[in-house]
């Protein structure tokens, strides 16, 4: 059984979850975007054998969006922490 800890509410069984994707920066000005550079933003992934930063929803829970650090492929999770937004 794969266990996330919700920042909210403790350790809870991955089925109260669900997987956002991987974290990925969004484009300073997406009007400047070609279609293809939109395409490409929106669709993909690095998809790495390693630890990723992804996004997960505690839908059955708090709703709250976090992130978590996870090996792609142990499904070891390092870490999870709330969402903070950075100052450009």
């Amino acid at each position: 059984m794969l266990l996330l800890t919700c920042p909210n509410c403790g350790d809870r069984n991955v089925s109260e979850f669900r997987f956002g994707g991987e974290l990925s920066s969004r484009p300073k000005d997406p009007s400047a975007l070609s279609s293809a550079e939109w395409a490409n933003y929106l669709y993909m992934r690095n998809n790495v054998m390693d630890a990723q930063t992804e996004w997960w929803h505690h839908n059955a829970g708090c709703g709250l969006w976090f992130l978590a650090e996870r090996h792609t492929r142990t499904n070891e999770v390092i870490k999870t922490y709330p969402y903070a937004k950075r100052n450009a």
